[in-house]
């Protein structure tokens, strides 16, 4: 499977910064992630889509992004869309999640700092929840002093680094966090100073403090050890039985 569909401005300029969404059953979000997004030829947006059934291609393509098919998993698919991505800096962003105004003027400048090796923004979810604002706090304060952020904070860095390090493992689970840790061997993880807005919706579906507890044994479980995919199994079976 491969691209299916691409359109991109023909201005003959190569984009400076891909933005690399993998999606699966996301056209309710994409608009929105989408309108966030200048439309400028030096930002191409490309689409790694793990096969959805409803019409998040089509609201892709619309909107003038690029689309890439291919198999199913968050890793896979973000690795498929960066070969496919031209830019000198790439930017992985979950399809629920909003960028900040300003976004690309942040993303050159960090990677330029001697001893960068990727950058990641500040986390701010919507809509607020009772018991989020700690979350969040929580969230910020792990990604800046233990420099560990994960996927919904928006991770960047260059191209040519993320080619290097072999792309991200193609795992079930935990393959932001996998990565990341390659990278801290590289140089510092930066983080923007403006926030990002992601969806705060599986925590209103399973609970802020329930779904807390499960993200925290699942980032227990990946330090220990534990294989990604007994992990993914857990995860699954969890959000699973409380869907019911």
């Amino acid at each position: 499977m491969g691209k299916i569909q691409a359109i991109t401005l023909e201005t003959g300029l190569r984009p400076s910064l891909s933005i690399i969404i993998p999606t699966l059953n996301e056209a309710a979000h994409l608009s929105s992630t989408l309108a966030r997004i200048p439309k400028t030829s030096t930002i191409e947006v490309v689409i790694a889509d793990g096969l959805s059934q409803d019409t998040t291609l089509e609201t892709a393509a619309d909107l003038g992004a690029k689309v890439i098919v291919s198999p199913r998993g968050r890793g896979r698919q973000m690795n498929t869309g960066a070969r496919e991505a031209q830019g000198e800096f790439f930017l992985f962003l979950h399809a629920d999640t909003l960028l900040p105004d300003g976004f690309a003027d942040y993303i050159p400048p960090i990677l330029s700092r001697p001893g960068v090796s990727a950058g990641a923004f500040r986390l701010k979810f919507h809509p607020p929840l009772p018991g989020l604002k700690l979350i969040e706090t929580l969230a910020n304060w792990r990604a800046r002093t233990l420099q560990l952020p994960y996927g919904d904070q928006g991770i960047f860095l260059r191209a040519d680094r993320f080619r290097a390090l072999g792309g991200f493992a193609e795992i079930p689970l935990m393959e932001d966090v996998e990565l990341i840790r390659r990278l801290r061997r590289q140089g510092r993880i930066t983080i923007a100073p403006l926030p990002v807005t992601t969806s705060s919706r599986r925590w209103r579906d399973y609970g802020v403090w329930r779904t807390s507890l499960i993200n925290q044994i699942i980032l227990a479980g990946y330090f220990a050890g534990i294989p990604a995919g007994r992990l993914a199994q857990w995860y699954s079976n969890f959000f699973r039985v409380h869907h019911r």
